[in-house]
């Protein structure tokens, strides 16, 4: 038979494995539980089996900025694309605005006057058998004009000839500062030929103006002056003109002018005035349509 206190010693000893076992139990399942959770998060990560593998890349999303386009000219292969167009540019010519200024069937005034006093032998005088020589009696001419030019066609010819020309209708007055006469007035007829070079401001030009008028012809009361009033006129100019805008302009150059009768007088012969000097002028256009095929 157990003594009591045996009895008391196996009851003891079971009461501890069973609380041994109790606190056992709870620890085992949490590890458990913990060793699942575990596997679960890592599974999308690693294999199925458990195994571990290197997580992958994820795709760049839309929201990733774009190469700029400093970067694609550093490929080499995207230079080849950019670098035709941008010869294509360099390449292609400014419009010329000239075109806007000398077009066919442009109206303009033009009021011109001119200083003349280098007297000149008549540069025909060879041609005719007279001496090439300059009479005693000299002159200085003051002519201004006022002209209607009509340009005649747009902008065309090659290289150095690229230009157009104007017909141009003059009325001039002319005084006479030295010499016998005094005054002189006439009608000029003449055509002009504008150099219009690509986007130039500045426009050569070159001249000829031929006419008829009157003088206050003084006969032979004084020796080498006009024999009679009814006389010829020519002109020669050559300068430049420079445009403001398709509107106004301004021009300068040299202009020659000749005067006499072409020996037509039997009573009084005309010696001829010759004169040379410096013309300024103002071109203004009269209407604003333009009205000029492009080339």
């Amino acid at each position: 038979m157990l003594t009591p206190f045996r009895m008391k010693a196996i009851m003891g000893f079971v009461g501890l494995c069973l609380s041994i076992a109790a606190a056992g139990l709870p620890a085992s399942a949490t590890a458990d539980t913990s060793a699942t959770t575990c596997q679960s998060e890592v599974a999308p990560v690693g294999d199925v089996d458990g195994s571990f593998s290197a997580p992958k890349q994820l795709p760049h999303s839309d929201a990733d900025p774009p190469e700029s386009p400093a970067t694609l000219g550093d490929k080499p292969e995207e230079d080849s694309k950019v670098q035709p167009s941008n010869e294509r540019l360099r390449g292609s010519k400014p419009a010329d605005f000239n075109r806007d200024i000398y077009y066919k069937n442009k109206l303009e005034f033009s009021l011109e006057g001119a200083w003349l006093p280098i007297n000149i032998p008549f540069p025909l005088d060879v041609f005719e058998g007279d001496p090439y020589n300059l009479y005693p009696l000299r002159y200085t001419l003051v002519p201004i004009l006022a002209s209607l030019r009509w340009h005649m066609g747009d902008v065309g010819g090659p290289w150095i000839l690229r230009g157009n020309w104007d017909l141009t209708l003059s009325g001039s007055f002319t005084a006479i500062p030295k010499g016998p006469e005094t005054r002189y007035l006439a009608y000029i007829m003449g055509i002009r030929r504008n150099f219009v070079r690509r986007n130039w401001r500045i426009v050569p030009f070159s001249d000829l103006r031929l006419g008829l008028g009157n003088i206050d012809g003084k006969g032979s009361k004084v020796q080498y002056a006009q024999g009679q009033d009814f006389t010829f006129t020519a002109q020669m100019g050559s300068g430049v003109r420079y445009n403001f805008n398709p509107r106004y302009s301004i021009s300068a150059g040299l202009n020659y002018m000749h005067i006499s009768n072409a020996g037509l007088s039997g009573k009084a012969h005309n010696y001829g005035i010759n004169v040379y000097g410096p013309m300024v002028g103002i071109d203004i256009q009269l209407r604003r349509h333009q009205r000029h095929s492009e080339q």
